[in-house]
């Protein structure tokens, strides 16, 4: 299981987090490539790989301890947001809104085990604000593109990338580990990297077809990956 309680990863790792995750055997054939983490995806007002919360318990049950589980939750308050992990018992809660940073309280009460990851939509340079008011309360970030203010909220797989700069300056005034997704795949991963430097990666229609996981395309990302990591040891 990842350790989110530091910011770099031994020998230069890379953390990869598949996500969409919409049945066992996709679970079972990110796990036999190398994922570190799935990500179940709960009731979302867009984007794919929404499954409901008795497959996504299914999946958190059989798959622990093997690798993390990220919840994906909607919800924006404390309490709705514990209910939800607590029924699908993953190992980790991704909170996909910009909540009140008040709402962790309650969650921190309720959860304690449970590792919190907020997510943080990159659409300019005021979430580097954003992320340092809820720094004390979550173990890590993931940044995404989506747009939480829209007319129907984007919370992520929107599979756009967003401005890596900013990103890159995030991971540098933060002591948290940090994920980078948002349009991620094999062709761009050694880029996003090499701009960012994040703990992981985290990646959804990158590696689907069909709106399947696609075993050809996860292999050629992991493979991309590891071949990063190689780069980094050697320099």
């Amino acid at each position: 299981m990842m350790d989110l309680h530091s910011q770099q990863t031994p020998g230069g790792r890379i953390r990869v987090k598949v996500c969409c995750i919409s049945s066992m055997d996709e679970a079972r054939l990110a796990i036999a490539h190398g994922a570190d983490a799935l990500g179940l995806v709960g009731e979302m007002p867009s984007g794919p790989g929404v499954i409901d919360d008795e497959l996504a318990r299914e999946i958190a049950t059989a798959v622990r301890p093997v690798v993390d589980t990220f919840l994906l939750t909607s919800f924006s308050s404390g309490r709705e947001i514990a209910e939800h992990v607590s029924y699908c018992g993953t190992s980790t809660v991704q909170v996909v809104r910009h909540i009140d940073a008040a709402e962790y309280r309650h969650l921190i009460k309720e959860v304690p085990t449970v590792k919190r990851v907020q997510v943080l939509h990159v659409e300019d340079e005021s979430i580097l604000e954003v992320a340092a008011v809820y720094e004390p309360f979550v173990h890590a970030f993931l940044l995404d593109s989506g747009r939480p203010a829209a007319h129907i909220a984007e919370l992520g797989g929107t599979g756009r990338a967003h401005d890596w700069r900013i990103s890159a300056e995030l991971v540098r005034r933060t002591r948290r580990p940090v994920f980078l997704a948002g349009g991620l795949n094999a062709v761009n991963v050694r880029k996003a990297v090499a701009a960012v430097q994040p703990f992981g990666v985290d990646l959804c229609s990158g590696v689907r077809r069909d709106n399947r996981l696609d075993a050809q395309q996860l292999e050629r990302f992991m493979a991309r990956v590891r071949q990063v990591e190689t780069e980094k040891q050697a320099r």
